[in-house]
């Protein structure tokens, strides 16, 4: 089983050991007679225990690099993956972080217990087990009662929370949530980011998060990474300094708006450079 470090102490200079480094990557695909360019020269520092929110215009790559994290991608040989101090190859990755696609990928024929417990069973965990461990956390993800239900009774909001508690119990530090939120209203959405972090400070995994929301970037994150247009790379990465436990009011705050306004323009900048390719060709 894997080692989860639920507290990131600093170590002996004040400094948060960082969990995942990638340093000059790129990712090519080639074409009958063409390449395209989907991630080039990145670089980024993730620490331990941080909550990381990555956006950036349609198709600048952001899809790519989680699958180049998640081990679902192999990088061109340019550059490295590090995790946990240790240089990654291809598919080394594979297995070693928890993935959470943009839909929940639950299964219909399987109860919501059932559903959950499955990150476990994949691990080789007893059935029998694997439903205890899942059992338990029922009550912190706000589903308790809804054991023996199925996917199709639920709301779009709970099966992101089934969704999840599966992803959580697939132990590992890193934790890659690909616009889990995205399909749900706004009032919905509201409340799931705020019962996010909630989950997050008292498990204090590492997060990245991807999201097309500036908003939700700015209220989720520690840091907030800006990558550019195609081929993608980090433009910019923006400290939050918003105290926490962050409530929703604070997105009406002079500080809020001030980021927001940073990052909109940003975000937009390397917007213009797709629409203006697009519009070229």
């Amino acid at each position: 089983m894997a080692t989860i470090h639920k507290l990131h102490q600093p170590d002996e200079r004040g400094q948060t050991p960082s969990l995942l480094t990638l340093e000059g990557v790129w990712k090519r695909f080639k074409g009958k007679g063409s390449e395209t360019v989907a991630v080039k020269d990145l670089n980024l520092t993730i620490s331990q225990g941080e909550f990381v929110t990555l956006i950036g215009p349609s198709g600048c790559g952001k899809s790519t690099l989680f699958n180049i994290i998640a081990g679902l991608t192999s990088p061109d040989d340019d550059g490295v993956v590090t995790l946990n101090g240790k240089a990654q190859r291809g598919d080394d990755l594979l297995g070693k972080v928890s993935f959470m696609p943009q839909r929940d990928l639950l299964f219909a024929w399987r109860t919501v217990l059932d559903n959950a417990a499955l990150a476990l069973e994949v691990e080789g965990v007893r059935k029998s087990e694997a439903r205890k461990r899942a059992q338990a956390l029922f009550p912190e993800f706000g589903l308790d009662g809804f054991q023996d239900k199925y996917p199709h009774e639920l709301s779009g909001g709970m099966r992101q929370r089934v969704a999840l508690m599966r992803t959580f119990l697939f132990e590992r530090d890193l934790i890659l949530l690909d616009e889990p939120f995205g399909a749900l209203d706004a009032l919905t959405r509201m409340m799931m980011q705020k019962w996010l972090l909630d989950i997050w400070m008292r498990h204090k995994r590492t997060v990245l998060f991807i999201t097309h929301d500036i908003d939700e970037a700015i209220f989720l994150g520690d840091k907030v990474v800006v990558m550019t247009a195609r081929p993608g790379t980090v433009k910019s990465v923006e400290t939050i300094s918003l105290p926490r436990p962050r409530d929703t009011d604070i997105v009406t705050t002079p500080e809020f708006m001030d980021i927001k306004r940073r990052l909109l323009a940003s975000v937009e900048e390397e917007s213009m450079k797709t629409f203006n390719v697009a519009g070229a060709t």
